[in-house]
């Protein structure tokens, strides 16, 4: 296994076990793996064309990499909205450029990576959506099986893309749980599982987000990071890249990072306002926003753990008012912001109300995916506004 120098093993969340780069799925006591990195060896490059010129902080070298040049996404500055909230400023990382459009193409150019370098023939995963239409793209690159196992009610450019990648689709009646049952169920043959913390790539390659950022600033990390959550993997990720940076000496502070969910299914947020280090699973959850529909986070504890470590919070929004956020940052920017960055603004205005944000604050709000992925969602809430 040809690994990156710095990369030295995965540790236990729960036990703090390591393990070797070369172990696969969770650890066992069952709980997600983190990787581990030798910051000693690790320099950084400033002005990155692909997220994998940081594979000094990946567990393999570029020239292995399963990728189609994701990462180096827009850094946008949203002044009408840093003067809606009362802030200094706020940026909006456009990670709907990425390759099919999504925050998750970066975790998953990683995790189909080690996959590749682990020797696997066949991948599966289940998704609300965003995660199985990235999974069939990369396993696509490198002609591997991918069963991707989605519910019914996810989006249908996800469904029809999963099948134009050439991946093998499951289309399940119900929601994200429903699908994640399936796929336990049907595959008879053993598959490398790509489920966000099965794997401990998805959040891994979501760390380089962090470190795009604070290079486009000069090395100067925001204040805040407001982050949708659905799985977690986004803002476990995030929240681990600007920890590396002040570890590496090249930032002086570590942003608060803010947990963002829609009211119908906000278990990190229940967790964190009573103090729990776990979410408690949503029973009943309802929300337009598909991919924060998810009831039960895998990454639950490290995104607690990750909002007090930051000194953040966690804050809850209403789909209407998430709606309205990614239709007035479309309008504004002229790029296109999908429900899950609207979701992300939206907790940024609800801070803002509760003072949570200073008058000089740097904030940073991550558009998750295109506007094209929820383009009828987004209609919709015009239209039932006259428009």
């Amino acid at each position: 296994m040809d690994t990156s120098d710095a990369f030295v093993g995965l540790d236990c969340t729960a036990t703090g076990d390591r393990y070797a780069p070369d172990h696969v799925g969770r650890s066992d006591a069952g709980a997600p793996l983190d990787p581990v990195y030798d910051l000693d060896v690790v320099a950084l490059p400033a002005d990155p064309d692909s997220m994998w010129d940081y594979d000094a902080l990946l567990p393999v070298p570029a020239e292995h990499a399963v990728s189609a040049a994701e990462g180096a996404t827009p850094l946008l500055d949203a002044d009408g909205l840093a003067a809606d909230l009362g802030v200094g400023s706020v940026l909006v990382k456009d990670e709907g450029r990425n390759p099919t459009g999504t925050v998750l193409d970066r975790g998953l150019s990683v995790a189909v990576t080690m996959a590749e370098t682990h020797g696997a023939a066949l991948l599966a995963l289940a998704a609300p959506g965003n995660g199985g239409q990235s999974a069939a793209a990369y396993a696509g690159r490198v002609d591997r099986d991918c069963y991707v196992y989605l519910p019914s009610r996810a989006p249908f450019p996800n469904k029809a893309m999963v099948n134009v990648h050439g991946a093998d689709m499951r289309v399940v009646g119900g929601r994200y749980p429903d699908a994640l049952d399936a796929l336990e169920s049907d595959l008879a043959r053993e598959w490398y599982s790509l489920q966000a913390f099965t794997t401990p790539y998805r959040h891994d390659g979501a760390k380089t987000l962090a470190y795009e950022v604070a290079a486009a600033r000069d090395w100067t990390a925001p204040d805040a990071a407001v982050v949708a959550v659905g799985t977690g993997e986004t803002f476990v990720g995030v929240a681990r890249g600007f920890r590396d940076l002040v570890a590496l000496g090249l930032t002086d502070r570590v942003p608060r990072c803010y947990a963002v969910q829609p009211e119908g299914c906000a278990p990190v947020v229940e967790a964190h306002d009573v103090g729990r280090d776990a979410a408690d699973p949503v029973e009943y959850p309802d929300t337009i926003c598909g991919e924060l529909e998810v009831p039960a986070p895998a990454g639950d504890s490290m995104a607690l753990d990750a909002v007090d470590a930051t000194g953040g919070g966690a804050v809850a929004v209403a789909d209407e008012d998430l709606l309205e956020s990614a239709v007035a940052l479309t309008q504004r920017l002229g790029t296109e912001v999908g429900a899950t960055g609207g979701a992300a603004a939206a907790g940024a205005w609800e801070l803002a109300d509760r003072g949570e944000l200073a008058a000089d604050d740097s904030v940073l709000v991550v558009n998750a995916d295109a506007g094209v992925k929820t383009a009828d969602v987004l209609r919709s809430h015009l239209m039932g506004q006259g428009v």
